[in-house]
C-alpha cells in the first residue's frame, strides 16, 4: 500500500501511525501549568512528580494483510516504581526483562468511546523499540479491536476521517 502524507508530502509504503503527542493530562492542561507542572520529552512525562507516563505502541493486527499493522502511538501511566525502572533501563537494548507492568491508557482516541483510563499492561521491548500496550478484558470497541483485528479499509477509513492520509 502506497500513499503521500498529509503531513510531510512525501510517498510512505506501510500505513502511518496515529500518534499522540503527549498524555491527555498534558494535552488539557493550561500552558501554564505545563510549564510549572509537567516535564514532557518525547518518551516520558511527569506532572508534580506524582502522575508518570510513557509513550507506547497499541498494535491493532489487520484481518486481511499478512504484513500490516495498525498503530497508534499512545501514552499510559506507571507506577512511580515502574517508572523509575522503565527510565533506568531506557538505553538498555534487553528491556523486555523488565516484564509487563501495569497502568493505565492515557489518551482519549478520537472515533471511540472514551478511551481514557482502560486498563492495560505495558510490555517493554528489546533494541530501543517502544512498549506495546496490552489491554486487559474489557467491553470496549479498542479493546474488541485489539483482539479481534480491523480490516486494512477499516484502518484507512480512521486515518482518513482524521487527516493523516
Amino acid at each position: 500500500m502506497s500513499y503521500v502524507c498529509s503531513q510531510c508530502g512525501v510517498a510512505h509504503e506501510d500505513l502511518p501511525v496515529w500518534a499522540c503527542r503527549a498524555p491527555d493530562l498534558w494535552a488539557t492542561a493550561s500552558e501554564q501549568e505545563r510549564e510549572q507542572d509537567f516535564r514532557l520529552s518525547d518518551d516520558f512525562c511527569s506532572f508534580r512528580d506524582e502522575h508518570y507516563f510513557i509513550r507506547c505502541v497499541l498494535q491493532i493486527p489487520i484481518t486481511d494483510s499478512e504484513t500490516e499493522v495498525f498503530e497508534f502511538g499512545v501514552w499510559s501511566t506507571l507506577s512511580a516504581e515502574n517508572f523509575r525502572r522503565y527510565y533506568d533501563t531506557f538505553d538498555d537494548t534487553d528491556q523486555s526483562k523488565l516484564g509487563p507492568m501495569f497502568g493505565w491508557f492515557a489518551n482519549r482516541l478520537g472515533g471511540y468511546p472514551d478511551t481514557l483510563s482502560l486498563a492495560c499492561d505495558v510490555l517493554p521491548q528489546d533494541n530501543r523499540k517502544r512498549p506495546l500496550i496490552r489491554f486487559h478484558e474489557a467491553d470496549h470497541p479498542l479493546v474488541l479491536q485489539q483482539q479481534e483485528g480491523v480490516t486494512l479499509r477499516e484502518a484507512i477509513d480512521y486515518l482518513h476521517a482524521r487527516g493523516a492520509l
